[in-house]
């Protein structure tokens, strides 16, 4: 990401964004027209594939997560993968092993479900913390060791993550470590009665006339070129110092005038830094700017916050949760 760009730097970059992501508006429709509600996840999901990053969803179980991925798969000519975490599964059950094959008398790789451009990691919290691991580290490092060689994973490669709110027996949640490596977090929340109304017709609407098969609207290498693109969107100085402002208030609320000390335990990372950036690019180019603006950063800063923040018992105490300690920092910071 360029440090300055002149208005004809920015115009010629716009006119780029605006010749590429026509596909990424038709891919969002057709999500939205597939998947009644959940704008955010939609959208999250299509922040994430700009910004090479990763999704947490959190939210019971028959919200569309399944179907949204494996859409959003389809859309882009995609391989996808569902993993069902549970408490026996192994890291090579994710990763991969090496096979002995008597005829050669040699071993050979096979390689596990990791190896998709879209995985979804369905119920993460649900298997121990080595495959836990395992999942993440190939998040972080785009590649996975089998044996004494090294796998590059396909590119793009996004990995949507699901986990099951009301504690139960039989989970591992994930520590801040380790869900610090998802860009957004998305909570998903039950249909309202006009949506639950629409699902209801829609599916029966099926029944009758199935649905022909999805469109492919982009080429995975369109998505690469596109990632690209995304980053060079630039983003002023005072946005810089505004993300950096929103970050650092999380750890030192009373240095920007919150007297919120008391309220958080755990403060966001510099990766949130990062992400935030990343993240505010991504929604310009999908608004078809080559800049950004406050707004794309107040739009997504609490799904690159809220899972790397903890509330203080004083926190809860007073009834508020993360979410309210995310709203309140965001209305005091100044917008530049």
């Amino acid at each position: 990401m360029p440090s300055t760009m002149t208005s004809a730097e920015i115009e010629q970059l716009s006119a780029e964004i605006q010749r590429i992501s026509p596909a990424f508006t038709r891919l969002r429709d057709h999500l939205a027209s597939v998947i009644v509600g959940q704008q955010e996840m939609l959208d999250g999901l299509l922040v994430a594939l700009l910004a090479d990053g990763h999704v947490l969803l959190e939210g019971l179980p028959g919200l569309a997560k399944t179907t949204a991925v494996s859409t959003l798969a389809r859309g882009f000519d995609a391989s996808f993968q569902r993993i069902q975490f549970t408490p026996d599964l192994l890291p090579a059950d994710v990763v991969g092993t090496l096979v002995y094959e008597p005829a050669e008398k040699t071993f050979a790789v096979r390689k596990g479900p990791v190896f998709a451009h879209l995985v979804l990691a369905d119920e993460i919290n649900r298997a121990p913390a080595k495959v836990q691991s395992a999942l993440l580290e190939a998040m972080q490092e785009r590649q996975v060791t089998i044996g004494t060689e090294t796998h590059p994973l396909p590119q793009p490669f996004l990995v949507m993550a699901t986990q099951n709110p009301i504690e139960q027996e039989g989970t591992y949640p994930l520590p801040e470590a380790q869900t610090d490596r998802f860009l957004l977090k998305i909570l998903l929340l039950p249909p309202s009665v006009e949506e639950e109304r629409e699902i209801l017709d829609r599916a029966m609407g099926q029944a009758n006339h199935p649905v022909s098969a999805t469109p492919t609207m982009l080429e995975p290498n369109a998505v690469v070129e596109a990632r690209s693109v995304t980053r060079q969107i630039y983003c002023d100085p005072r946005l810089r110092d505004y993300a950096v402002s929103i970050v650092q208030a999380t750890r030192r609320p009373s240095q920007f005038g919150l007297a919120m000390d008391d309220l958080v335990e755990i403060g966001a990372s510099p990766r949130a830094t990062l992400g935030l950036v990343a993240a505010a690019q991504a929604m310009a180019f999908l608004d078809g700017r080559g800049y950004c603006v406050p707004q794309d950063f107040k739009s997504i800063a609490p799904a690159v916050l809220r899972h790397r923040i903890r509330a203080s018992f004083e926190a809860e105490a007073e009834g508020l949760d993360v979410e309210a300690i995310i709203e309140r920092l965001l209305g005091h910071l100044p917008v530049p």
